[in-house]
């Protein structure tokens, strides 16, 4: 398979990123076996249905139209910026886990990137050997021994386990750069956010669409591919994965 492959007051705003993302968060070998746990089938593939009834009738056409009239250097400004904008609450997490050397890394990325960077508007962190290291509460939990739990898949969020559910309602609230944001700059992490979302689903269409629409059992395609994934991300697994699953959205 080809290469591919992570908030805000407003729901709307939060919707076209992680919809964007919900059925592509790695490429792995999709013939491999995969353990599953997914005792709410049934609910989980009416939740599955209406996000992808979500994409077709409104992700999929606004990126396009994104991705069409917005030029790619503006694109990826806005990308970089929502990506700095994240990375505080990178560094909460890597504290949490105890993970000192992502902590202080991420910490450098934000500091030079929002200085000389722009605000986050460019990467030069990268040119000091800085790229991106995510980190998310799930993670955390998982760190301090919590299980994985069984397979859900949420409304507008997409693919998530019990243990990655609890883990995105924590880092909702777990980034400190919102307590320092006043007025109208509060709409600057969800609009940027939102953008960068619309950018990675017209970038990754062709793959996305494949799944989502192409694919013989879309449901069963996008759980195994997130379960695949996120194992690989936390070392849960030997599986022999063919890229870096963070490369086109957490790298922003």
């Amino acid at each position: 398979m080809t290469r591919f492959c992570s908030l805000s007051r407003s729901a709307w705003a939060r919707l076209i990123p992680v919809v964007a993302l919900a059925f592509v968060t790695a490429c792995s070998n999709p013939d491999a076996p995969v353990e599953v746990h997914d005792p709410y089938e049934a609910q989980n593939r009416k939740v599955h249905a209406f996000n992808r009834g979500l994409d077709r009738g409104l992700v999929r056409p606004t990126s396009n139209a994104y991705g069409t009239v917005i030029p790619q250097p503006i694109r990826t400004g806005v990308s970089n910026v929502a990506g700095n904008i994240d990375t505080p609450r990178r560094v909460v997490n890597d504290v949490l886990q105890l993970n000192i050397d992502d902590a202080a890394h991420n910490f450098f990325r934000f500091a030079i990137n929002t200085t000389l960077g722009v605000f986050g508007l460019f990467d030069p962190a990268r040119d000091f050997g800085l790229n991106p290291r995510p980190s998310d509460f799930g993670e955390t939990l998982h760190v301090w021994g919590a299980k994985e739990g069984a397979y859900v898949e949420l409304p507008v969020l997409g693919p998530s386990t019990e243990r990655d559910a609890a883990g995105k309602v924590v880092d909702l609230f777990t980034n400190p750069l919102t307590a320092v944001l006043d007025g109208d700059e509060k709409l600057i992490p969800p609009a940027s956010s939102a953008a960068a979302g619309l950018d990675t689903r017209y970038r990754l269409r062709g793959t996305i669409d494949s799944i989502l629409y192409e694919s013989a059992d879309s449901y069963a395609q996008s759980r195994n591919l997130y379960l695949q994934n996120r194992r690989f991300q936390l070392g849960d697994t030997n599986d022999d994965f063919t890229f870096d699953p963070y490369e086109d959205f957490d790298e922003q």
